[in-house]
């Protein structure tokens, strides 16, 4: 059965949005562009959670997503975050990255306000009547404060451009209820859950670890889907200590920037009110980047 939404297949990474002196580096996000152009990765992330939305303005917010699709150029999908616990801003927001070519458009469940079921319903079906691109819906509810039930994703399943999930519950029950019960595509919203949530039917990843060792998660996912469990269950497990080790450190995407500014790859700047780490957490995490060898 081939599932709606599986040209997003593999992996899809979430970027970080550059920042040099308050302002986004536009050429620090070309360059990373380029670099998970050049590494083969299926599908951009920008705007995300790992993107500092929350922080950026919605001026700043249109031009990363703008930036991204013209240089991305149609070498690589692109899905940026168009989410918003506000519904006609999540409009705006998705209708903008149609107007600029985006493939498709990555929604989290609004935030904060915590809707009923039917307001989750009804917010992702104004979203998605109104534009033709694909929609993936973020679940996510360690962040957002509630689960979108399996139930209305099923409804949600129903809307011809509804075609995935990016499931980030941590629960595999719920992933494999959606799995069963829909044609969805899920990918997975956590990266070290990203091989279980394969055995059960997932189809990729949108990974936050992609940002550094993008081809060591490539080869994750086509070791799994060319059923190979042996290898993909080797990369899973070279891979945990980055998930466990790097990512464990705090929230992100703190760990992730001071990782790429170690590596030369970003300045490492933050916005508040996320705060770098600190002098101990720093040194973990430059143990944990040369046990992996990429220090």
């Amino acid at each position: 059965m081939t599932r709606k939404g599986s040209e997003f297949a593999g992996l899809s990474v979430a970027m970080t949005t550059p920042f040099q002196d308050g302002q986004v580096d536009e050429p620090a996000l070309c360059s990373q562009v380029e670099f998970q152009i050049a590494a083969g990765t299926n599908c951009l992330v920008p705007t995300g959670t790992t993107g500092e939305s929350p922080t950026l303005s919605h001026e700043e917010h249109e031009r990363v997503i703008s930036t991204v699709v013209q240089t991305a150029a149609g070498r690589a999908k692109v899905m940026p975050g168009t989410g918003s616990n506000s519904t006609s801003e999540a409009l705006r927001l998705t209708k903008w990255a149609e107007k600029e070519g985006a493939d498709a458009a990555l929604l989290v469940a609004p935030y904060y306000n915590k809707p009923t079921q039917e307001g989750f319903y009804q917010h992702y079906r104004a979203v998605a009547e109104a534009v033709d691109i694909p929609i993936c819906v973020y679940n996510i509810p360690g962040r957002t404060g509630k689960n979108i039930e399996p139930e209305t994703i099923a409804r949600l399943a129903e809307i011809p451009n509804i075609t995935m999930v990016k499931e980030a519950t941590g629960s595999l029950d719920q992933a494999s209820q959606i799995l069963s019960g829909t044609q969805l595509t899920i990918l997975s919203g956590d990266d070290s859950l990203t091989l279980p949530l394969l055995a059960v039917g997932g189809e990729g990843v949108i990974s936050v670890v992609g940002n550094l060792v993008p081809h060591d998660m490539i080869g994750l996912v086509d070791a799994f889907q060319q059923g190979d469990a042996v290898a993909a269950c080797r990369r899973h497990h070279k891979l945990f200590p980055l998930c466990r080790d790097m990512l464990g450190l705090s929230t992100n995407p703190i760990p992730i920037k001071a990782a790429m500014a170690m590596l030369g790859r970003d300045t490492g700047e933050l916005r508040l009110p996320m705060t770098p780490l600190s002098e101990s957490e720093l040194v973990s995490l430059r143990q944990t980047l040369t046990n992996y060898g990429l220090l």
